[in-house]
């Protein structure tokens, strides 16, 4: 375990999650934490959580992808803390359904909460991790790495942050920034998680309580190991690597595999 005594870390969508092990995982590691989320009261229980390994805890509690929410969370971490290390864009949300059958508000509301929402603080952070020469973490998922059916707009909103964790690393190599890319596999999800219907209503998704899926604590733990070893891209899970080699070198036998199993591959998205 690195010591991170003495940095910073702001975790986006860490009221719960994937998020909130990232702040846990960092916090164990003596970073000070920026909590971020849009439910105050989850917040405050995630803070709570963290209290527990120290008292370096703040909470900015904002739409991280509207207008100047990405502006005021850096500076409210600058103005508490002094300096900034490590941001981790966690923060989206998923959808379901078949393209022909999506509002153009589904891709709107994905785009906006996926993409925007990691550009959004990352513009304001840049010149801060300049003088820190820290971490930029964006939390992708496998379905970032081909379009899935079922999955349009998550998977595109996913992909899209491929192409700007690579500008960022050729634009800010002279400053030393370590843009990461983590490419999380199935993982355990908390009771009630929703995601956006084809027709933009909210569903819940079913409990994932197969042996396969991943904890959201060995998931922080490969986030961290990514931003300690200053590495490029992290992809979860044998299956995940597979995919990442395959799809790009074979992309019509993968495509006959997703068809081969499309009833199956439908009935795990649920």
């Amino acid at each position: 375990m690195a010591n991170l005594k003495g940095k910073v870390a702001i975790v986006t969508g860490s009221s719960r999650g994937i998020g909130r092990a990232i702040a846990v995982d960092l916090a164990n590691q003596g970073a000070s934490i920026v909590l971020n989320g849009r439910n105050e009261l989850r917040l405050a229980e995630a803070k709570e959580v963290l209290l527990k390994i120290h008292d370096r805890v703040v909470t900015v509690c904002c739409d991280i992808s509207k207008k100047g929410s990405g502006e005021r969370l850096i500076k409210e971490a600058v103005e508490r803390f002094g300096r900034l290390d490590f941001l981790v864009n966690n923060v989206g949300i998923s959808s379901r359904g078949k393209v022909a059958d999506l509002s153009l508000e589904v891709f709107e509301a994905v785009f906006s909460s996926n993409l925007m929402g990691a550009v959004n603080p990352t513009i304001s952070a840049i010149p801060e991790l300049r003088k820190t020469q820290g971490s930029i973490i964006f939390i992708s998922s496998l379905a970032g790495i081909r379009g899935l059916p079922v999955l349009s707009a998550y998977c595109s909103s996913k992909m899209a942050l491929r192409a700007v964790a690579e500008s960022i690393r050729v634009e800010e190599k002279q400053h030393n920034i370590h843009v990461g890319l983590v490419y999380v596999g199935i993982t355990q999800i908390e009771h009630n998680k929703e995601v956006i219907s084809s027709d933009g209503s909210m569903i819940t998704l079913n409990a994932r309580d197969n042996k396969k899926v991943q904890s959201t604590g060995y998931v922080a733990k490969m986030v961290s190991r990514n931003i300690n070893k200053r590495k490029f891209i992290t992809t979860l899970t044998g299956i995940g690597r597979l995919n990442a080699f395959m799809a790009p070198r074979f992309p019509l036998l993968v495509e006959k595999l997703i068809l081969k199993n499309l009833q199956k591959f439908e009935e795990k998205s649920k």
